[in-house]
């Protein structure tokens, strides 16, 4: 089906599964990654499909751009995504040396050079022309060319602004371009840190007024999501919880709770602790982390993972918040609930007349 390797790169899972009545079936996945994919597994064969390359693509990842310069006139620009590396272009000019008298040619080509550079900058790393699409731009090669564009008028301001690092190299092109990113791994892996303590100071801060404008653990935050109140919400990106799916045999009613994977192993399948006289059987089970980065965008809110340094966040509120876009009375909301299902048992025992009498909230007012 495919005569050549799509730009983003190719994915195939094929393999044999067991279906309900024992029969094996083979099944077989194929499609391009929405972004580039920067790793390569072939021919792995294994009792299970491998996605953990897979849903690093569902993280969002800082650009960073770069721009390498040698002392002959070549220049490379380029942008780093996550593990992604990117050549977008490269030019070469005949550049005179700087050193020993110069005639006014000469200096006319390293203006024309660096009047180049810069207009490639801003076509390459300022998006439509407004602001910087990428956040931050690190600038190597030769010291004096390097120095010479940015202290010259035509390099544009907000280019300036997100300067990162400079790097003297003695050489540029590709080699260039993949010793700086190398060398600057940690540098470049610094912004998503910041980014994410700031993140959390702001939760704590929510939680220092005490105004409700906060959620966490997985009950109030998924309610606060049903609720569209959620404005950030916030996941630790190894967090081990399953969303479990089940339905009533009978009624076909369904339900949901969460567990991790050593809570549900201890149930052995039986939901008996759900406090209910039902038979239960189980409909789907999938990770929260997978379920919440698929349907996010159902609840209008900004997903954002927080990694293992964030220890308060994932010991103390269970992994899993939010900052709120209006408060939320959780005692209210539970007591409405409460009397919603007093009112059904009271109805599926022929008490009709309770639909008759007045709810417990004023109008318009739904717990929050």
């Amino acid at each position: 089906m495919y005569n050549e390797i799509p730009e983003n790169g190719l994915v195939v899972f094929c393999g044999f599964k067991i279906t309900k009545d024992g029969k094996e079936r083979k099944v077989t996945f194929h499609f391009n990654p929405f972004k580039p994919i920067a790793k390569s597994l072939y021919y792995c064969c294994d009792n299970k499909f491998h996605t953990e390359d897979l849903i690093e693509l569902l993280f969002d990842e800082d650009v960073f751009g770069f721009i390498v310069i040698d002392g002959n006139g070549n220049t490379l620009f380029g942008i780093v995504k996550g593990s992604h590396r990117q050549v977008l272009r490269k030019i070469s000019v005949n550049l005179p040396k700087k050193h020993g008298r110069w005639c006014q040619f000469d200096q006319q080509k390293r203006y024309n050079y660096v009047e180049k550079v810069t207009e490639i900058a801003l076509q390459l790393f300022v998006s439509s022309g407004q602001v910087p699409c990428v956040e931050g731009i690190v600038l190597a090669g030769s010291e004096d060319l390097k120095t010479e564009l940015i202290e010259s008028d035509l390099f544009d301001p907000r280019l300036t602004k997100i300067i990162i690092q400079m790097v003297n190299l003695s050489y540029g092109g590709q080699m260039g371009f993949n010793y700086v990113i190398d060398l600057l791994a940690n540098i470049l892996g610094l912004t998503k840190v910041v980014k994410e303590k700031q993140l959390l100071q702001r939760y704590m801060d929510e939680i220092s007024k005490d105004m409700g404008m906060f959620c966490f653990m997985v009950e109030d935050t998924i309610k606060a999501l049903e609720l569209g109140a959620v404005e950030d919400l916030i996941v630790w990106e190894s967090l081990d919880l399953n969303r479990i799916l089940l339905r009533d045999v009978k009624t076909k009613e369904e339900t949901v709770v969460y567990m991790s994977d050593e809570e549900q192993q201890s149930k052995e399948n039986n939901f008996s602790h759900l406090e209910v006289d039902l038979e239960l059987e189980l409909i789907d089970v999938t990770p929260i982390v997978e379920w919440l980065a698929y349907h996010y965008k159902d609840y209008r809110c900004n997903l954002n993972f927080v990694s293992n340094g964030s220890r308060q966040f994932i010991e103390g509120f269970g992994g899993i918040g939010g900052i709120l876009k209006r408060k939320i009375d959780y005692a209210e909301l539970k007591n409405n609930e409460d009397t919603a299902k007093a009112h059904c048992d009271d109805s599926e025992n022929g008490n009709d007349d309770i639909y008759s009498s007045s709810y417990d909230f004023d109008d318009d007012n739904f717990g929050f």
